[in-house]
């Protein structure tokens, strides 16, 4: 099982945090008195920028600010007031700053070098540059070049700083890849300049323009406010505050001669509209012309009454005259078929007297013979010449009836033909009417454009007379401050300060959060459970003593004297018969400490004169000895066989007994006694699983108050596992900075499943920071100090 968040015995606290960066106290202040070193060195040599500030107002032209407010009062195209967003977009535009750099000529540097910082020139330097190539290449140019000045007639000139420079005399024309320049002094007495280094630095002025334009900051004074602030940060206070001015004056200017531009193009399009508009007048007036000439209309409305009198006598004269042609007729025909001699109507009202005369004097005829007939016949004489008489008088009637119906009806066929005519103007008025109100209505708009063109030529005049800037100054451009705005020493100071604390920081963070190697007995406590942990010790010099004497104030004794009585508590507490006195002491891998702690362990138990037996069980990778091959340790007894005679041949060769491996060691003041591994054998694994091992622990374990068995690491060979039913303590050493907290997993899976029984911890070679709880035991005695500087 590994080991997770839930196998921690305890989680880190607050204090454990804030100690685990305090305890590096010394890097912290080392890193911020750089940080700050760093700090005053670039303050030191920095260029400081001041501020220029100007303030101006936005002025709301209700009457031109659009292209087209002449038409306003159309409809047609609505004005309004600025958008005070679009002005700072206007200001700040590239054209306005490219304008100003060309004003200004701030695309053409002159710096003064020196040693470590160079200065800028801006008014009044010593000599002057004159180019003789056209503005346009040299506004697009981008060339340095170095001066120094001789003496009063000649200066010295080269392309390249550093380089050998060529003498030349003031006025002379030097050629460039850009062309032929001039330098001409610019102060009376330029002696004072001699031996005086200058770059002169001519730039796009695109380029600078663009510079310019993120430098500017415009902005309004508060939320929905025509008050705008301009400011600009610059080394030189003076040229920050030229370049605001000329740039709300290039605004202004720009402003002006875009109105005029609109007053001259609006003037010319009312003049071309007011010469098509008149042409068009001239025609409505020669169509209406026309349109009454040829219908012979002078005045609609008499006409039309005089027209409908006329038709109402024409048409009472016309029924009158087809009456009596009617009449007439009906006589006419009357008279021709009549047979004999009848009397005829009379006064039937034609307008013909002699037809009534002779109608009258037929009658009478008519009437008389009638009479006659009645007492005579019609061969009477007197009859017969009535006959005769009206036989006369019906040919007359016939005569003058036949001449009266053709003249009445020439007479009904003028009238008709008068009256259809007076009819057809009576009829066509509304049609003439309705034409000429279309022509009438084409004239009047045509005139009204042309009376409001006229106006409005000379309003648009009348603006463009009097055009006007966009915005009104408030505050020219003046410095913010005498002091400069950056950079801010406090908040360089105050940023570095910051720096300084975090790179250290975050350099303990970051080892942290990758770190996953035990360091101390607090981590390594966490990390396991219900696993005791007896002690930790301390990291050594190389200079430092490997093994502890009786009366050893040292970190490291003390260490070891925590781990006995941790360990004397355990065997107490388990050992109810007085034994429990076989302690294994292993690790993961080699290099770990395992044999040091076998070693310092046996001594300071021995150095409360007790019996103690060290047995170098590690028999693949022997090391015991060499702890036991200083100068200051003796050899007192032991078997008659060298250093080499130990426990491999003990369990290889069943003549040896226990006294014959075992050595008696003086180790400075202290006794204790030893058996060493022996020669490496062949078959170490068998060799530890003969019963000889196990009658020697036991036999051992009842002749000594304390057995240490020095064994081999757990993770490498199997040799601990198989003695391991014999121990009564096994100490599992880990390294601090080197074990890794993975490994852990390997040991405590050994103890749940009970092959390690009596397991516990040591960590070995802390960092004295890290030592104990509080990142140290707090010593007073036998302890070194290290000087201030060492860490």
């Amino acid at each position: 099982m590994g080991l997770n968040s839930q196998n921690l015995s305890s989680e880190p606290g607050l204090k454990d945090y804030i100690t685990n960066y305090t305890k590096h106290w010394k890097w912290f202040v080392l890193s911020v008195l750089v940080a700050l070193a760093i700090a005053y060195v670039k303050l030191r040599y920095s260029v400081p920028e001041y501020a220029a500030q100007a303030k101006i107002q936005i002025l709301d032209d209700k009457n031109s600010n659009s292209e087209l407010s002449t038409f306003q009062d159309l409809g047609v195209m609505a004005g309004g007031t600025n958008k005070v967003e679009d002005e700072i977009e206007l200001i700040n535009s590239r054209s306005n700053l490219i304008e100003v750099v060309k004003k200004l000529g701030l695309n053409v540097k002159i710096t003064s070098l020196g040693k470590i910082l160079d200065s800028e020139i801006y008014q009044n330097p010593p000599f002057k540059v004159n180019f003789i190539a056209k503005d346009s290449i040299i506004n697009n140019a981008n060339f340095n070049f170095y001066l120094t000045i001789s003496n009063e007639t000649t200066f010295g000139f080269t392309l390249e700083e550093g380089q050998p420079i060529k003498p030349y005399s003031y006025g002379k024309n030097i050629s460039t890849p850009i062309g032929d320049i001039v330098i001409t002094p610019n102060v009376t007495d330029i002696t004072a300049y001699r031996d005086r280094n200058y770059r002169v630095a001519i730039t796009p002025v695109a380029l600078v323009a663009q510079q310019y334009q993120y430098g500017i900051r415009v902005s309004p004074a508060a939320e929905y406010s025509n008050i705008l602030n301009i400011s600009l940060n610059d080394p030189i206070q003076k040229k920050a505050k030229d370049i605001i001015n000329t740039l709300i004056e290039t605004y202004n200017n720009n402003a002006i001669a875009d109105r005029k531009a609109v007053a001259d193009r609006t003037s010319e399009f009312i003049n071309d509209r007011i010469t098509e508009i008149y042409s068009n007048l001239s025609i409505q007036d020669q169509t209406e012309e026309d349109y009454k000439a040829g219908r012979g209309i002078t005045d609609i409305a008499s006409q039309s009454s005089v027209n409908l009198t006329v038709s109402a006598s024409s048409q009472q004269e016309l029924q009158n005259t087809a009456l009596q042609l009617d009449i007439a007729s009906s006589m006419k025909d009357l008279v021709e078929n009549q047979e004999g001699y009848e009397t005829l109507p009379s006064n039937v009202g034609l307008s013909d007297p002699t037809i009534a005369n002779t109608t009258n004097r037929y009658n009478e005829l008519v009437a008389e013979r009638n009479r006659l007939l009645k007492s005579s016949n019609e061969k009477n004489p007197v009859i017969v010449n009535l006959d005769q008489q009206l036989q006369g008088l019906k040919r007359s009637m016939q005569s003058s009836l036949g001449s009266m119906t053709n003249n009445l009806a020439l007479q009904v066929n003028s009238l008709s033909s008068q009256l259809s005519k007076v009819n057809s103007r009576l009829y066509a008025a509304p049609k003439n009417q309705r034409a000429l109100r279309d022509i009438g209505r084409k004239q009047e708009t045509t005139e009204s454009l042309y009376l409001y063109l006229l106006q409005k030529r000379e309003e648009s005049q009348i603006s463009y007379a009097s055009a006007k800037p966009k915005s009104k100054i408030i505050d020219q451009s003046y410095s913010v401050s005498s002091l400069p705005v950056s950079p801010n020493s406090k908040i360089v100071y105050m940023t570095f300060f910051l720096f300084g604390l975090i790179i250290p920081f975050s350099i303990i963070y970051a080892n942290d959060l990758l770190d996953n190697k035990v360091h101390s007995k607090t981590g390594l406590e966490r990390l396991i459970r219900d696993i005791p942990v007896l002690g930790e010790l301390p990291k050594l010099g190389k200079k430092e003593a490997k093994l502890v004497g009786k009366n050893d104030r040292s970190i490291l004794a003390e260490s070891l004297r925590i781990i006995r009585t941790n360990l004397d508590y355990m065997i107490k507490s388990k050992s109810n018969d007085g034994r429990g006195n076989l302690i294994y002491i292993t690790s993961s891998v080699p290099g770990e400490g395992k044999t040091f702690l076998s070693s310092n362990l046996s001594m300071i138990f021995a150095s409360t004169n007790k019996k103690v037996l060290l047995i170098g069980a590690d028999i693949r990778n022997p090391k015991l000895y060499s702890f036991f091959k200083s100068k200051n340790i003796d050899e007192l007894g032991g078997s008659s066989r060298n250093r080499d005679t130990g426990l491999t041949e003990y369990l290889y060769d069943k003549d040896l007994n226990v006294k014959d491996i075992t050595h008696s060691m003086l180790v400075h003041t202290n006794t204790i006694d030893v058996i060493y591994s022996g020669k490496i054998p062949p078959n170490p694994a068998e060799l530890l699983m003969s019963n000889r091992m196990k009658e020697l622990l036991e036999e051992v374990s009842g002749k000594y108050d304390y057995v240490i068995v020095d064994t081999a690491p757990l993770m490498v060979v199997t040799d601990t596992l198989l003695i391991t039913e014999y121990a009564d303590h096994i100490i599992y050493v880990t390294k601090a900075g080197v074990t890794e907290k993975k490994v852990l997993d390997f040991p405590v899976k050994l103890k749940k499943e009970g092959k390690l029984n009596g397991l516990s911890f040591v960590v070995n070679n802390v960092k004295v920071s890290n030592l104990g709880y509080g990142g140290s035991y707090g010593y007073g005695y036998g302890k070194s100090h290290k000087k201030w500087w060492q860490f």
